[in-house]
């Protein structure tokens, strides 16, 4: 089944000159039947929940990986051999394992960076794909999924695995039967302690076992200063979009379907920077976003340091790290925790219940109805593009003062209140706010509908994004 890349490639384009897939589906899968799997990039989520999420399946099994990282895929293939007592097929180019004719879906744990051109390639491969989150690493890729995912009428579950979580949907079910009123705004944080990814004075090495070509893939090829190739390229924005994404995803995610939001916010404005580490990586490890819906705004902050200087704690948001916490009329909802309060802070309900987001993925498979889907490809787009959004009005920003800054978040005072905790927490590292080092982006209007920045040349180029030949997304919009 093994082909060269350039057939490969040759196939998969003339397959999208017709609105074909590349391979045809091999079988229409019946209630009962083996599903084969491969699992795409062996890494936490690969090895430490595909694998076993999927063959903890009753009639699942996974057949055959591939990593770029020969040492990382021998070392998977011997842990599945003694796990689950049988072999897998080893490849390192994805796309020899996804040519195969022999796999229902996949389960892609590669990098952001490559989850969109993979999936497009499943799909297009009549493979159904459970692809991790952020969805994309641009919002113009994102689409491109959701195009592949219909053209090619193919199951695409999206890792966003709170939506598969029985507390949280009833909790917001409760929520919309108007026992707090009317919902004023949704605060969503992330304070997770992070490290320096380091600075080297030259290149970092690349083992011999890694094909730094695949690697990259659509990514800039270039040398890496930072001392980790793997999970640190997840905080380089060539590679990664950063802990508002990486993260947020799963908060915007939960608080857009809260909403009821089915699209884009109409504006949005984010302001942050990278403090602390004199590193290689880029991404801002302090940072706050308000994404303007039309039901109430988001608001999401992200603490990567901890919560002052040489201290081991983190920062919280009342009493929580990570969660998303719904402020109405009546009181409050912290959806994570699954309880309610009143607006004397008295708890007047709690919420409970689980659910297995990989087993909601293959029920769907079976079914053949991606309504079954928790979170179907649209779904996660949506949520994963307005991450981006956030994370573009912060890219085309400019450094400001502290006057600069509160004179354009004072006509949001729950703005306010977050930006004043973010001067707080720079205080706290002896960071002076006032001496040009905080990044303040602009407020950034949406065309919701095509998914732009309408007028802002700079802003739309971080939309489309770039892919180095011949990892190039496809344009599946006609």
């Amino acid at each position: 089944m093994s082909i060269t890349r350039r057939r490969f490639l040759q196939r998969s384009a003339a397959a999208t000159a017709l609105g074909l897939p590349a391979v045809a589906s091999s079988r229409v899968l019946g209630a009962n039947e083996a599903i084969a799997v491969g699992v795409l990039g062996l890494g936490i989520r690969g090895l430490g929940a595909h694998v076993p999420s999927f063959e903890n399946q009753q009639g699942v099994t996974v057949v055959a990986i591939s990593d770029p990282d020969r040492q990382r895929l021998d070392g998977a293939a011997k842990t599945i051999e003694s796990r689950y007592g049988h072999r897998v097929e080893q490849h390192v180019d994805l796309r020899e394992l996804i040519e195969r004719r022999d796999i229902d879906a996949i389960g892609n744990a590669t990098q952001n960076y490559w989850h969109g051109l993979s999936t497009i390639w499943a799909c297009q491969a009549g493979k159904h794909v459970y692809v991790e989150k952020p969805l994309s690493h641009y919002i113009w890729e994102g689409r491109q999924m959701v195009h592949a995912a219909g053209k090619y009428d193919r199951i695409v579950q999206c890792g966003t695995q709170r939506r598969s979580q029985g507390s949280i949907a009833a909790a917001i079910e409760w929520i919309r039967q108007g026992h707090l009123g009317k919902i004023q705004h949704v605060t969503a944080f992330a304070n997770k302690a992070r490290s320096s990814c380091g600075k080297r004075p030259t290149p970092l090495p690349i083992p011999d076992t890694v094909d730094y070509d695949l690697w990259c893939g659509p990514a800039r090829k270039v040398p890496i200063f930072r001392d980790r190739l793997q999970y640190d390229c997840s905080f380089d924005w060539n590679t990664g979009d950063g802990e508002s994404c990486n993260q947020g995803v799963h908060e915007l995610d939960v608080a857009r379907w809260c909403l009821g939001e089915s699209t884009l916010p109409r504006r949005v404005m984010s302001l942050g920077g990278r403090f602390v580490f004199d590193d290689a990586c880029d991404v801002p490890n302090t940072q706050i976003t308000y994404y303007d819906f039309p039901t109430a705004p988001v608001l999401y902050e992200v603490h990567n340091l901890r919560k002052a200087k040489g201290s081991r704690e983190m920062s919280d948001f009342r009493g929580e790290r990570v969660g998303v916490i719904v402020d109405c009329e009546g009181g409050s909802v912290s959806l994570y925790r699954g309880i309610a309060w009143d607006s004397t802070g008295k708890q007047v309900q709690t919420f409970t219940g689980g659910g297995d987001h990989f087993v909601n993925f293959i029920e769907a498979v079976r079914s053949g109805n991606r309504e079954h889907l928790a979170a179907e490809v649209k779904v996660g787009h949506i949520s994963t593009a307005t991450c981006h959004a956030g994370n573009i009005s912060y890219r085309v920003g400019q450094k400001a003062s502290k006057e600069e800054m509160r004179r354009q978040v004072e006509p949001h005072p729950v703005y306010c209140e977050m930006y004043d905790r973010l001067l707080e927490h720079l205080a706290a590292h002896e960071i002076d706010a006032d001496a040009r080092t905080v990044t303040l982006g602009p407020w950034l209007e949406i065309d919701r509908q095509h998914e732009c920045f309408p007028g802002n040349e700079e802003a739309n180029r971080l939309v489309r994004g770039f892919y180095r030949e011949p990892y190039v997304v496809p344009d599946l919009s006609t």
